[in-house]
């Protein structure tokens, strides 16, 4: 039986063989392309060679591609691990052909690489085509069919209909149909009372797709028109963990060797048994399946964090934390331990996991930690919302509840409704699904993007001579409206470019369109397919004309040095810190620089200081700029440029080097260091276990900063009659200050015992209970520590009531004795609550003591009678 390593080598081997180039798997992560966070299909890195805006540089391509999928058909998030065979991260083992070879070569190497390299049994599998679509005017594939004929009976070439058998890029692009390949890994038995033609595409676990044959054939316009491409493009993908469940004999994909180490490894963890408990086995597939996800995702420079691609790792991490806790009885982190079986597995095709070892480890258990505290968090809110609802004599919770602990603690539904089952309630399922609508709305509303087709004035290639030139003359290539928010403005694509594009971290530079006496606006610059993409918000009068293209070169400039500096910030981490460092991020704009790196315990204020010496220092040598164009990324890295992890090079770099600071680098950079003039670290902090991030500034942002500061010094010695040594001012004023409040501190303790007493002395007998009740201008903090006197003074059939006042803010607190709260079933929170409106506020508590505050003076006598008549 082949081994899944086996298998992938298989696969480059073979199409190796048949002239193919074998290239690296992307990084699962993508970072400078708009339209997508993750790579969610083999063919994204080939992306701008389908579109035309990058050179083939290989006619035949193939490899095995690390991919993510969280939604979408068949990849829903909250099903992964309740079947044996979707996941959300994959390999796609995949073929191209760009211009090349089309259908025939596809569907022929496709047959004699299935059932002749790796044996399938050719009498299980089954082919779809694309039908046709009368209503778009295309026809039955006939062409594919006819080649699927000379290996399988007309019976086994299944038509299928535009859903699943036309592919799209997305809304817009290159699409075209596409025929997939399924296999039957029933037993004989089964086979033989069920036909498999009637199990295709109809989402059994033992009847699935295997391999995917694109033919992108067609672009699809803005108004869903179809136009030829001038060259067709071949784009296969075949689920690598699928194809190891039918090699292996397997009919569940965590049942082979990609995930059975994993498993055992949770099983040891846990000390749970495989295939012994329904609801264990699906929290050990989820587990499996999440660590790989969380792991890639971290070596290829994603952390788990609260934005964007950020919050989708986030969510699928402490959806594994969520099924370990909840049915492995895990309430400690454990999961990072999984990372060496993982490395076991996929350690040889991706080596990148045991570079990153020790920082994957890190982030997951610290991650693991933080949620594990907010799901302890989240079952007591959870607890008091069942006592609230209780004392209503209600049995639902709100859906609106459930959504909260949902949406903020990571609760899933239907964690919510086995903790109120235990407790004889339900949930407003109805309530949930409406609040999980309004948000997904406000989502797609945030998101929404109208796009207009592309109006083109002239054919050609873009030039980009930002490195060079700040200005040149150019010629609109072609342009579209584009409307985001109900804000429209201009996509603008000229044939020459001095505007650098927003990629690496480097925000896009802004500028002008200068024709005659008319100054169009570019107020940002992005990259979208390798094209520099500028935007504004209105086009020019004559798109025909010639115009002067200009950037802001102040604003260029003061980009440039910041992003000068974050290159010897880097230099100087490495130097001042170890080795270990590494860049996980970087943000350079005109006033700020942004840098992460790995570095496993906060720097000290010593450390710092040295860092900006380091740098200063090299500012001071006024280093030359030395560029190399074109290098070919082995002889960069034998210079000593670092490759950055989670980064996809081409074969040619570009680098920059500053002395002995060698990287690979498209930003701008200033002429020499000298420009700078100034650097000052400003922040430093944590963004996840074992990565620190510094933000710094520099050169006028600097100088202003320095004037802030000694503004704000001067300033501050002026309130101690200018004192030449301001530091023992200050010594003596705060000595001062302290004795001064250990004596308003005694005063006040005096006070509060005199106030208690003479509460005492006046207390009311209601009902035969004890009442002391508290008025007048008092603080919360001093309302409430009189209360816990009273209540540790007169501990039974006691109630204290303050209706007090501060800051001409009102005050309500309650405090109930035990015995009380039980043999009489008050609730302090409920009468509180009630009592608030009339102050305008709210609060809340337990159900022996409770607060609120308001804004409604006038209404504190009202909130008291309320609270004496609820008592009565």
């Amino acid at each position: 039986m082949m081994t899944s390593k086996e298998i992938r080598d298989s696969f480059k081997s073979f199409f190796a063989s048949k002239g193919h180039q074998i290239v690296p798997s992307a990084p699962m992560v993508i970072k400078d392309d708009p339209t997508l966070m993750f790579t969610n299909a083999g063919m994204n890195q080939f992306k701008d060679i389908i579109l035309g805006n990058a050179p083939i540089k290989y006619p035949r391509v193939a490899d095995s591609q690390k991919c993510l999928r969280v939604s979408g058909k068949h990849n829903d998030l909250e099903e992964v691990g309740h079947d044996t065979y979707h996941h959300t991260m994959f390999e796609m083992l995949g073929n191209w052909s760009f211009g090349d070879y089309f259908k025939k070569e596809a569907i022929e190497w496709a047959w004699e690489y299935l059932t002749k390299v790796i044996k399938l049994d050719k009498n299980r599998l089954y082919v779809t085509v694309f039908e046709g679509s009368p209503e778009e005017g295309l026809s039955r594939d006939d062409e594919a069919a006819g080649y699927w004929e000379q290996y399988l009976s007309k019976d086994r070439i299944i038509n299928g209909n535009k859903k699943d058998n036309f592919w799209e890029m997305g809304d817009t692009g290159p699409c075209g149909p596409c025929s997939e390949i399924h296999i039957d890994l029933r037993p004989d038995e089964e086979r033989a009372k069920v036909d498999a033609l009637t199990l295709v595409n109809e989402s059994h676990p033992q009847v699935i797709e295997i391999w995917n044959l694109v033919f992108m054939q067609f672009n699809r316009k803005a108004d869903k028109s179809l136009e030829p491409l001038p060259a067709k493009v071949i784009d296969t993908g075949m689920g690598f963990e699928r194809l190891c469940m039918a090699v292996q004999g397997k009919t569940s994909n965590y049942d082979t060797d990609v995930f059975q180490t994993i498993i055992k490894a949770i099983g040891g963890l846990t000390g749970s048994s495989y295939g012994q408990n329904e609801k264990q086995d699906i929290a050990m597939r989820v587990i499996a399946d999440h660590i790989r996800t969380i792991a890639f995702s971290i070596t290829d420079g994603q952390l788990p964090s609260n934005a964007k691609a950020g919050y989708v790792i986030r969510r699928i991490l402490r959806r594994a934390v969520r099924y370990g806790y909840t049915f492995l009885d895990q309430h400690k982190a454990f999961m990072y331990r999984l990372i060496p079986a993982l490395i076991e597995t996929m350690g040889d095709a991706y080596p990148e996991l045991i570079q990153q070892q020790t920082l994957i480890e890190k982030v997951i258990k610290e991650e693991e930690e933080s949620f594990l505290r907010t799901l302890e968090t989240g079952i007591k809110l959870l607890e008091k919302q069942i006592s609230e609802t209780k004392a209503k004599n209600e049995t639902q919770l709100h859906g609106a509840d459930a959504f909260t602990l949902y949406d903020t603690f990571g609760f899933p539904l239907d964690l919510t409704e086995l903790i109120l089952r235990e407790n004889g309630m339900t949930v407003d399922n109805e309530g949930f699904k409406a609040e999980m609508q309004k948000q997904k709305d406000r989502a797609r509303n945030a998101a929404a993007v109208e796009t207009g087709d592309w109006v083109v004035l002239k054919e050609g290639d873009q030039e980009f001579l930002g490195y060079d030139f700040t200005e040149c003359e150019t010629e609109i290539l072609r342009y579209r409206k584009v409307k985001q928010k109900n804000h429209e403005f201009y996509q603008i694509v000229l044939n020459r470019t001095p505007f650098y594009a927003e990629m690496g971290g480097q925000v896009g530079d802004s500028g002008w369109l200068i024709h005659d006496d008319e100054k169009i606006e570019i107020t940002d610059t992005k990259r979208e397919n390798n094209l520099a993409v500028h935007l504004s918000s209105k086009l020019p009068e004559d798109v025909t004309a010639t115009f002067i293209a200009r950037i802001n070169t102040k604003n260029r400039t003061a980009t440039e040095c910041n992003h000068t500096a974050t290159h010897l910030l880097h230099e100087s981490l490495r130097e001042i810190l170890g080795s270990h460092v590494e860049q996980k991020g970087s943000y350079v704009s005109p006033g700020v620089l942004r840098f992460d790196f790995s570095h496993f315990q906060k720097l000290t204020d010593k450390e710092i200081r040295k860092v900006e010496r380091f740098v200063t220092a090299k500012i001071r040598e006024d280093i030359s700029r030395d560029e190399k164009r074109h290098v070919p990324i082995s002889e960069a890295k034998a210079m000593g440029a670092m490759a950055l992890f989670g980064e996809k090079y081409g074969d040619d770099v570009r680098v920059i080097r500053f002395g002995d600071s060698v990287e690979l680098c498209g930003g701008t950079h200033i002429s020499s260091t000298g420009r700078i003039g100034s650097f000052r670290i400003v922040n430093e902090s944590s963004i996840a276990a074992g990565i620190r991030r510094i933000e710094a500034i520099t050169a006028e942002a600097c100088e202003n900063y320095f004037y802030t500061q000694q503004d704000v010094l001067t300033e501050v010695r002026s309130f101690f009659n200018n004192t030449p040594n301001l530091t023992q001012a200050l010594q003596k004023f705060l000595e001062e200050n302290s004795e001064l409040k250990k004596q308003v501190d005694e005063y006040v303790k005096e006070k509060i015992v005199q106030v208690k007493d003479a509460l005492i002395k006046k207390k009311q007998v209601i009902n035969g209970i004890d009442v002391y009740s508290l008025a007048g201008p008092f603080p919360a903090d001093i309302a409430k520590d009189i209360a816990f006197q009273i209540r540790s003074q007169f501990p039974v059939n006691s109630i204290f009531v303050g209706a007090t006042q501060y800051e001409n803010k009102p005050m309500l607190t309650l405090m109930i004795s035990d015995d009380l709260v039980k043999d009489h079933e008050l609730n302090a929170s409920q009468i509180i609550r009630d009592a608030a409106k009339h102050i305008q506020g709210g609060g809340g508590g337990q159900p022996h003591f409770a607060t609120a505050g308001g804004k409604n003076l006038e209404g504190l006598s009202n909130a008291l009678h309320e609270i004496m008549e609820n008592i009565k």
